[in-house]
C-alpha cells in the first residue's frame, strides 16, 4: 500500500494558519504589553501576520511555528517603538501634584491605554496560566513596562510572563543568551525599585469582603459620598486621570480632589461594571436633567487584599470605544 507525503510547504501553509488563528489573542496582549496601545496593538498582529506570511518559506522548524511568530510579532514591536513615543502614566512622568492648584490637560501625549479582556480572550491551559495571564496585562504591570529600554521590555515579557527560555529569547531578539541574561537583570532591578509588585505575582479570585468593598465602592460614587469613597482606599492609594497630568496620593489628598475639583454631584453618576482584562472596572456617565446618561470617564482599579489601591480614571472618552460602550444612554437604556 503506497502513501504519498505531504509537501511541505502544504504542511507549513496549513501550520501557520493553524497557528495565526489559535494565537491571535495572545498575540494581541504580547503587542499590547509592548506598546500600550489597544490601536497599535491591533494594527501590529495583522503586520505581523503579513511579514510571517509573506516569510513562510524562511521558517526553518528549528524552533516551533508559536516561537517563529513571537519573533516575528516582537519585531514588528521593537520596529514600531523606534519611531513612537511610549505610552506612560501621569505618575511616571511627573511629581505628585496639590489638589488645590487647577489641573491641565496633556493632550500631546499619547497615553496608556485599558485593555479590554474581550479582545484577548485568552484561554490558558492551567489556573496558573491564567493568573500569571490576567497579571501581565493589568494595568500596573503594563504601565510600568513602558518605563523600560524597548530591548528589555521585550526580554522581561518573553522571560517572565511568556515563560520562553533564555535560548529562545535570544533567538527572537537576534542576540545572545549573555545579553538576554543581562536585560533581563536590569529590567528586574528597574521594577524592584519602582513597583513593589512583580510580574506575573499571584491574584487570587476576589473574596467576599473585596466584592463587597466594590458594591460599596459603587455606592459610594453614586452617591458621591467623598469620605465613604476614601473609606474604601488604602493609605497610600494612587489616583491618576490622564489626559490630566496631575496625579495624587494618600486618601487625604484623593478627597480634597474629588471634593474640591471632580464636577460629579450627588445622585448624578451612574457606574456600569466592564470586562477589563485582569481587574475590575466601571464606566462612569452621571446624568443629564432629561435622565440621559452622558460618559464622563472609565475607571480601572487595582485592588488589593485591604483595600483599592490605584484608580486609574481615563478621561479620554475614546476608551468607551475600545470597550464597545456608548457615550450617550436614553432614558430606560442600559450601558453595556
Amino acid at each position: 500500500m503506497s502513501t504519498t507525503e505531504e509537501p511541505e510547504t502544504h504542511r507549513s501553509d496549513a501550520e501557520f494558519k493553524a497557528s495565526a488563528e489559535g494565537l491571535r489573542g495572545e498575540l494581541l496582549a504580547h503587542c499590547y504589553r509592548m506598546v500600550g496601545s489597544v490601536h497599535d496593538a491591533e494594527d501590529l498582529v495583522q503586520e505581523t501576520y503579513l511579514r510571517a506570511w509573506r516569510a513562510l518559506d524562511q521558517f526553518e522548524r528549528r524552533s516551533s511555528m508559536r516561537t517563529w511568530l513571537y519573533r516575528v510579532a516582537t519585531n514588528v514591536c521593537l520596529n514600531a517603538l523606534k519611531a513612537s513615543k511610549r505610552r506612560p502614566m501621569p505618575m511616571y512622568l511627573w511629581a505628585e501634584a496639590d489638589p488645590d492648584d487647577a489641573v491641565s490637560e496633556r493632550l500631546d501625549l499619547p497615553w496608556l491605554e485599558p485593555l479590554p479582556g474581550a479582545l484577548v480572550g485568552l484561554a490558558p491551559s492551567t489556573p496558573e496560566e491564567a493568573v500569571t495571564t490576567r497579571e501581565s496585562v493589568r494595568l500596573a504591570f503594563v504601565a510600568i513596562a513602558q518605563t523600560l529600554p524597548p530591548r528589555q521590555r521585550a526580554a522581561l515579557i518573553l522571560r517572565d510572563v511568556l515563560r520562553f527560555g533564555a535560548a529562545d529569547v535570544a533567538e527572537i531578539l537576534d542576540t545572545t543568551t549573555i545579553a538576554v541574561n543581562s536585560s533581563l537583570q536590569r529590567a528586574r532591578e528597574h521594577l524592584a525599585r519602582t513597583t513593589p509588585t512583580s510580574p506575573g505575582a499571584a491574584t487570587a479570585p476576589l473574596s467576599v469582603e473585596q466584592r463587597r468593598r466594590l458594591d460599596a465602592y459603587v455606592a459610594a460614587w453614586e452617591d458621591k459620598n467623598v469620605p465613604a469613597i476614601v473609606a474604601l482606599l488604602t493609605a497610600d492609594a494612587v489616583w491618576e486621570m490622564p489626559p490630566l497630568a496631575a496625579w495624587y496620593q494618600g486618601r487625604e489628598r484623593i478627597g480634597r480632589h474629588l471634593a474640591n475639583r471632580c464636577p460629579v454631584r450627588p445622585g448624578q453618576a451612574r457606574l456600569f461594571p466592564v470586562d477589563d482584562n485582569g481587574q475590575p472596572a466601571f464606566a462612569t456617565y452621571v446624568r443629564d436633567v432629561d435622565g440621559t446618561l452622558r460618559a464622563v470617564f472609565l475607571q480601572v482599579l487595582d485592588l488589593g487584599p485591604h483595600g483599592i489601591e490605584h484608580v486609574y480614571a481615563f478621561l479620554d472618552l475614546g476608551v468607551f470605544e475600545l470597550f464597545g460602550l456608548p457615550l450617550v444612554v436614553e432614558v430606560g437604556a442600559a450601558a453595556g
